[in-house]
């Protein structure tokens, strides 16, 4: 969540001679592209919120003064879900993207990690489901 005036700031650390070793040279590519993450890591200059978004670095953009009210209300949100679920789910993604070395590793990860969770959660989830939650983007 991003305020349309806020900026993300990319150090050129290799204009100083010291190299990125937080992962930013290996997570930053993964997630925006190889030209844009090396436009950012070489150059170091900022980027807007709309930017941001564009690029996949910033989910929303708010109007400013309204980034806390509005993480917490995303936050409040996700909280309401069934737990387990969003746990697998967010490990399985992370894995796919950064661990597996195959799609068919990705799935097979997905499957191992998401039944148990079926038997935890879904029967209770679908008949919630049957009676309208969930229906339309409608949680409440």
């Amino acid at each position: 969540i991003q305020p349309p005036v806020s900026r993300f700031l990319f150090l050129a650390f290799a204009v100083t001679g010291v190299p990125l070793i937080d992962g930013g040279t290996v997570r930053l590519p993964r997630l925006i592209g190889l030209s844009r993450a090396l436009d950012l890591i070489l150059t170091g200059r900022p980027i807007g919120a709309q930017e941001a978004l564009a690029y996949g670095l910033a989910n929303r953009v708010v109007p400013d003064g309204q980034a806390l009210q509005a993480a917490l209300q995303l936050a409040e949100e996700i909280s309401c879900f069934p737990q387990q679920c969003l746990r697998a789910d967010r490990s399985s993604a992370v894995y796919s993207c950064y661990d597996a070395s195959s799609f068919t590793q990705a799935i097979q990860y997905e499957m191992d990690h998401g039944i148990p969770v079926i038997q935890s959660e879904a029967v209770s989830g679908a008949a919630r489901f049957t009676t309208g939650t969930g229906r339309g983007g409608q949680f409440s």
